[in-house]
């Protein structure tokens, strides 16, 4: 028997109703109009359970945002005395995502690094137990896979959002922005590539989940 992709979703979105409301009620607190996109609720569960099962000591996180998935994974690594650095381009999302993480008290479990992710990344010296990519750039994906598997332990975990877009039905050549258009385009084609060198990397073994909008998971092996 099929199921129906999309009465499953509704039926899951129904029971973990709470989350979601938890989740506006994140976004609404905050004081900024514009930001980065946040990790749908499905994505933070699954973040949080693959933190208790393997409780890693040192994540990164490159795409903070207003700190939605940091304090979702703070709250749990806070359990089991995990940090949690994370990496943002926007000073502005990058100073609301401190004050949500006093007010989520988490803040003393993570710390902030304001600035370009393909800049800071390769002066990075520290092993992670934990890497969780949702960078804004997609183009920025296939650039910074290999830097991010270096830093990972090996056993660590790999995360990456937005995996599914290129696969998801959305009408780049519909829209009537030039611009718009060629960065969907740019976006799609980066993540393309992204996932292929995932799927064939001999470092990692890894699939991806179909929910938010695709996420990979990956265990660094050899």
């Amino acid at each position: 028997m099929k199921i129906n992709f999309e009465k499953a979703v509704s039926y899951i979105d129904t029971l973990y109703e709470n989350d979601e409301a938890a989740k506006k009620r994140y976004i609404e607190s905050t004081g900024l109009k514009k930001f980065g996109t946040v990790v749908d609720s499905d994505v933070s569960r699954m973040m949080q359970l693959l933190l208790c099962l393997v409780r890693p000591q040192r994540i990164l996180e490159i795409g903070t945002s207003i700190g939605y998935s940091t304090v979702s994974m703070a709250i749990i690594a806070k359990e089991y005395g995990g940090k949690i650095t994370t990496i943002e381009y926007d000073e502005q999302s990058a100073k609301q995502a401190i004050k949500n993480f006093r007010h989520a008290g988490v803040a003393e479990f993570i710390d902030v690094i304001i600035g370009d992710a393909a800049e800071i990344i390769p002066t990075l010296t520290e092993s992670f137990d934990l890497i969780f990519q949702d960078v804004g750039a997609k183009t920025l994906y296939p650039g910074l896979l290999n830097n991010l598997i270096a830093l990972l332990k090996p056993g660590g975990v790999f995360l990456a959002e937005d995996s599914l877009l290129p696969a998801m039905d959305m009408k780049v050549s519909g829209s009537e922005d030039v611009d718009q258009r060629e960065r969907l385009k740019k976006s799609f084609e980066s993540l393309e590539e992204f996932n292929t060198m995932i799927a064939h990397s001999p470092y990692l073994k890894s699939t991806i989940l179909p929910i938010g909008d695709g996420l990979t998971i990956g265990i660094k092996i050899g």
